[in-house]
C-alpha cells in the first residue's frame, strides 16, 4: 500500500534522495558471490567485466552471457529477418501502438532545428557545423519486462539527427536465448542496422572497445540498470556516453480537478519498473489522496508485476500533502523529477513555472 506523508515527514524520507551506490541489498550481495566467486563490491564486479571483454573480446562476452544470464549464445546476432516476423506475429493493438508511437517520434524530431550558421561580423568568417555520428550504440533493458519505447526513443533521433550506422544491444531471453518480439518489432520500425542479444556491462563493454562480432560505437545510449549504469561510468572518456541513469522516478502534482484512476495508472505505470523505482503524487487535496490511495489498491491486484510495484511503493514511494498548490510546485522544483506531470485544473498556467 502506498502511504500518505505529510510534507515535513516527506521531507525526511521520501524526498531526500538515497546517494547512488551506498546500499548493496543482501539478494544483491549473495548473486555477486555466486557469480564471481568472491565478495565484491558491484564497482569491481563490473570492473572485472570490462577488462575481460576488452582483453578477450566475443569469447569474454559469450562466457559473461552465460554465467549471469543463463544463455549460452553461439551467434550474438538477431538476423534483420526475424524482425518483420517478430512485428506480424504481435496482436493488432500493440502493432498499432508501436506504429503510432514511432511515427510520432519521428515526427516531433524532425522538428528540432539543428543550428548552423557563418558570419562574417566578427573579424573573419565564424560559424558552426554540426555532423551526425558514424556509429551509435543503443542499450535496451530486458528483465522481466522488455522495453520497446527505449529503443524507439533512442533510434529515431538518432537516424533522424542523420547518425549512419545505428546497433542495439539488448538481453536475451533466458528461456531460449532469443530477443522478444516485442524488442524485434520496434528494431523494425526504429529502421536499426543490427540487433545484438548481449546486455549489461559486457553489452557496453563491447559497444565501448569493439568485438570481432560487435563493432566498436561513437557513443552508448540508452537506460539499464546497477551493472549497466556502473559500466557507463567506468567508461567516461573512452566513449561517448548519454548519462547516467539511476531509476525510475515520476512525480505528479495534482489538485481535486484530477481523476485518481488516472493519477494512480501513472503512478504504477512506474512503479513496476523497478523496486527501486519511485513514484510521488504531491497534493494539497486529502480527498484526492485517499481516493489515489484506494485506487492503487485496486488496480495492483490485475498487474503482472504486483511483487515489484509494492516493493517500489513501499521503499521510496507515496503520496505527499502539501499546504497548497504554490507549496506542490516548489516541491516539484526541489526534487527535480526524471517525470513530472502536472495534473491540474489550469496547468498551462503553472507549466511555464516548472523548470527543473
Amino acid at each position: 500500500m502506498i502511504r500518505i506523508f505529510d510534507l515535513s515527514e516527506a521531507r525526511e524520507t521520501i524526498l531526500r534522495r538515497k546517494i547512488f551506490g551506498t546500499e548493496i541489498r543482501a539478494a544483491l550481495r549473495a548473486s555477486l558471490r555466486r557469480v564471481f566467486d568472491a565478495d565484491l563490491s558491484p564497482e569491481d564486479a563490473v570492473r572485472k567485466i570490462l577488462d575481460d571483454v576488452r582483453a578477450h573480446g566475443d569469447d569474454a562476452v559469450r562466457a559473461w552471457t552465460q554465467k549471469i544470464d543463463g544463455v549460452a549464445l553461439d551467434s550474438f546476432d538477431a538476423p534483420r529477418a526475424e524482425w518483420r516476423a517478430a512485428y506480424e506475429r504481435l496482436d493488432a493493438d500493440l502493432q498499432n501502438s508501436l506504429r503510432v508511437a514511432a511515427e510520432r517520434i519521428r515526427a516531433f524530431h524532425a522538428r528540432q532545428p539543428l543550428p548552423q550558421w557563418t558570419t562574417n561580423d566578427l573579424g573573419g568568417t565564424v560559424g558552426q557545423k554540426i555532423s551526425p555520428l558514424d556509429r551509435v550504440g543503443v542499450y535496451v533493458p530486458g528483465g522481466a519486462t522488455p522495453l520497446p519505447s527505449s529503443l524507439l526513443m533512442a533510434a529515431i533521433p538518432a537516424r533522424v539527427a542523420g547518425v549512419k550506422e545505428i546497433i542495439v544491444a539488448t538481453p536475451p531471453r533466458k528461456s531460449d536465448g532469443a530477443s522478444p518480439d516485442v524488442i524485434l518489432a520496434a528494431a523494425h520500425l526504429a529502421e536499426v542496422d543490427a540487433v545484438y542479444r548481449v546486455g549489461g556491462a559486457q553489452a557496453i563493454a563491447a559497444m565501448a572497445f569493439g568485438t570481432k562480432n560487435i563493432p566498436r560505437v561513437d557513443k552508448i545510449v540508452g537506460p539499464g540498470g546497477l551493472f549497466v549504469t556502473l559500466a557507463k561510468k567506468q567508461l567516461y572518456g573512452q566513449v561517448g556516453l548519454d548519462g547516467l541513469a539511476g531509476p525510475t522516478e515520476t512525480m505528479i502534482v495534482a489538485d481535486y480537478s484530477a481523476n485518481p484512476v488516472w493519477i494512480a495508472a501513472d503512478l504504477l505505470a512506474q512503479a513496476e519498473h523497478d523496486i527501486l523505482a519511485t513514484a510521488i503524487l504531491v497534493t494539497p487535496s486529502r480527498a484526492l489522496a485517499i481516493k489515489v490511495q484506494s485506487q492503487i489498491a485496486a488496480q495492483i491486484e490485475t498487474r503482472a508485476r504486483a511483487e515489484i510495484i509494492a516493493a517500489a511503493l513501499e521503499g521510496q514511494s507515496g503520496i505527499v500533502i502539501a499546504p497548497h498548490i504554490d507549496a506542490a510546485l516548489q516541491i516539484a522544483e526541489e526534487f527535480a523529477p526524471e517525470h513530472l506531470c502536472l495534473s491540474l485544473r489550469d496547468a498551462e498556467q503553472y507549466a511555464s513555472r516548472v523548470r527543473h
